[in-house]
């Protein structure tokens, strides 16, 4: 009920690393509406948004999701722009049913993104594939909690995540929290992480074949941003949302690191 509910904070675990000036300000019906969509047996749905707006402007997208047996949900998703983004997915996986997850943030001055995911494998031989990408410059913070939960009945689960950041400035930061909750003993759980700079090594060897340096930087992000877009099925969709990403980039790519 709304009147028993309240605005999170910094203390809450799973807001930890949010806008705390956006969260005392934030509408309550707003931070705790969520949306649903529930996936039939046998099924597949996708979902694909590109969150964007005014440094002064913020926003939270709640989405819970209950995939069917032998279904299918996927979710890719960009965030930018805005001084606060949130994009929070909670998925239930009956038996057999897959969920894919691929998220961008790109940031730039002191704005905040964060993709928060919990997956529930609460039957047999489902599966789940999440990936995150970040590009952050100025004072910008790109965030990832994902979380695992694994039934005690839920044998034969397959499920991964990983996450990457490069930060184009030294102001710029990003945080990542796996967690991992199993019950059961015949599963394939993994996570990764990894934040630093963009290769070197790589720029120095394109530098060498006559690429021009702003060049060879927006070509490296586009193949870090384009793992996160990888599993769109569709090449015209997968294009689109690797093109609004670099649109969304804009001037980052040619920031000092």
């Amino acid at each position: 009920m709304t009147e028993l509910a309240t605005l999170p904070t910094n203390r809450d675990e799973d807001w930890r690393y949010s806008d705390g000036a956006f969260l005392a300000k934030a509408d309550l019906d707003a931070i705790n509406h969520w949306r649903t969509l529930e996936v039939p047996a046998g099924e597949t749905r996708r979902e694909q948004l590109t969150q964007s707006g005014s440094a002064n402007s913020g926003s939270t997208d709640r989405l819970r999701v209950h995939v069917g047996r032998d279904a299918r949900f996927e979710g890719f998703y960009l965030l930018s722009g805005s001084q606060y983004q949130r994009m929070e997915v909670e998925v239930t996986l009956e038996e057999g049913a897959h969920f894919e997850f691929g998220g961008v943030t790109i940031g730039g001055g002191a704005s905040i993104q964060e993709f928060v995911t919990r997956v529930i494998h609460a039957h047999p031989g489902a599966t789940s594939n999440q990936v995150v990408r970040a590009v952050q410059s100025g004072m910008s913070t790109g965030n990832f909690l994902g979380r695992i939960e694994v039934a005690r009945d839920a044998q034969k689960t397959d499920a991964a995540q990983n996450f990457r950041a490069i930060l184009l400035e030294k102001g710029a930061s990003a945080n990542t929290k796996p967690e991992l909750e199993i019950f059961a003993d015949d599963v394939l759980c993994a996570h990764g992480a990894a934040i630093g700079q963009l290769d070197e090594q790589a720029s120095y060897y394109m530098a060498a074949r006559g690429i021009p340096p702003q060049i060879a930087r927006k070509l490296l992000i586009q193949a870090f941003i384009g793992d996160a877009f990888e599993n769109i099925v569709d090449d015209a969709q997968r294009e689109e949302m690797l093109d609004k990403a670099l649109h969304e980039l804009g001037d980052l790519s040619g920031g000092s690191a």
